[in-house]
């Protein structure tokens, strides 16, 4: 038998199968993920360089940041942009504001006409700092250094030093992060594998109540057998493997047992035939022992004390025939039996109907003579020879003659 063709050959194809569907699966996902969060991050950084570019052209500059993102024509800061980087900060070399997007972090004018700064560190809620250890020493004025970036976090700050003719600067780039976009992304990978998982659990499922099914029929099927019902089968499918033949197989065995079975029961009645003709043999060789003595002693004595006279030995004549005629009815009641007693076999041959009736009436002659019965024996002309069993037909006429008989009253009929 083929391999691939077996029960196993087909299971092993189809894991083989489900497991390279779900690695391949699985390998598109991580690509697709991977290409998310490539354009994530060109996106990411599309947004620093505008930003940087926006700072420092505020620095260069006479305008604030928000004057330059709302002057028409201008192209770096689109609207992806601006939902992206949710603010800027340009901070001078005494840890100043300069300018930002946010209108409350900008400078004011005092009652004097002097600008007005915030410090660094006024500035609250700022998101976690992101590679800051390239700022050396100045790190420490940054208040956001030491927070902890997770999923909780609104956003990210990135740094960059700017060296100008007043001093350093630093330009901050406050970017912004959609939590729930974050959540799916991070969460999508998962549902993807278990959406595999559980297609895979479904489909093994079904491949096992597929397989298995034929075994649970079988299994109830052995059990009704063990019930003594060998008449069960099992359908047999076009399966060609293992369970195809199990199943073949096993409709075979039932079979043969049911053979066996009835095989048995043949022998048994067998066994009891014969003991039963045993029996019959006894009981005949008992029975037809004193028989054959009255026969011959009829015999002897129609031989030895015929008496005188024709009309005598008429009547004596008739009457030991009838006793030997009566003998031998009683020996052929016999022989039936012993035919009840072994399988019937019929001697059939051309047989003369008028000459078995006749022998079968000579039985009950002197009864109905004695009852005042009539006996008469219509034939028609050219009646045929029939095909039977004397024997047999004689025994059926003898006790149809010896019932008629028996069942009129004494006065005739």
């Amino acid at each position: 038998m083929n391999f691939f063709k077996t029960f196993r050959g087909r299971l092993l194809i189809i894991l083989a199968f489900l497991l390279i569907a779900t690695l391949g699966i699985q390998y598109y996902l991580n690509l697709k993920t991977q290409d998310e969060n490539n354009e994530m991050l060109e996106a990411q950084s599309q947004a620093l360089v505008a930003g940087f570019t926006l700072a420092v052209n505020g620095i260069t500059s006479n305008e604030y940041m928000e004057d330059l993102v709302e002057r028409e024509g201008q192209t770096f800061f689109d609207e992806k942009i601006k939902q992206r980087i949710k603010n800027i900060l340009i901070i001078d070399n005494e840890w100043q504001i300069f300018d930002s997007l946010n209108p409350e972090y900008q400078p004011t004018i005092d009652e004097n006409g002097n600008p007005k700064f915030m410090r660094l560190a006024e500035i609250k809620n700022l998101p976690p700092l992101m590679e800051g250890n390239r700022l050396g020493e100045d790190l420490q004025k940054f208040i956001n250094a030491n927070a902890i970036v997770d999923n909780t976090s609104e956003g990210e700050t990135q740094v960059i030093p700017v060296q100008t003719s007043k001093g350093r600067y630093y330009i901050m780039v406050v970017l912004q992060n959609d939590k729930r976009e974050a959540a799916a992304r991070a969460a999508r990978p998962l549902i993807y594998t278990l959406a595999i998982l559980l297609l895979s659990a479904l489909t093994t499922f079904y491949l096992v109540w597929r397989f298995t099914r034929p075994i649970a029929n079988l299994s109830n099927a052995a059990r009704l057998v063990a019930d003594g019902n060998l008449d069960v089968r099992v359908k047999v499918t076009r399966r060609t493997d293992e369970m195809g033949e199990l199943a073949s197989q096993f409709n075979e065995m039932t079979a043969e047992l049911a053979k066996n079975r009835e095989l048995e029961a043949r022998v048994q009645e067998a066994e009891k035939s014969a003991v039963v003709g045993r029996l019959a043999s006894a009981i005949a060789h008992e029975i037809r022992n004193p028989l054959n003595y009255i026969n011959l002693t009829l015999d002897h004595l129609r031989k030895q004390f015929k008496p005188e006279g024709e009309s005598k030995q008429a009547t004596f004549e008739k009457l030991t025939t009838q006793l030997k005629t009566e003998v031998g009815r009683i020996n052929n009641q016999i022989s039936d039996f012993l035919r009840y007693s072994r399988p019937l076999t019929l001697n059939l041959q051309p047989t003369d109907a008028r000459q078995v009736v006749e022998d079968s009436l000579r039985i009950v002659e002197v009864q109905a003579a004695e009852q005042n019965i009539k006996i008469s024996l219509i034939e028609r002309e050219n009646v045929p020879l029939m095909v039977g069993d004397a024997e047999f037909l004689r025994s059926v006429f003898n006790n149809l003659f010896i019932n008629a008989v028996q069942a009129m009253e004494t006065k005739g009929g």
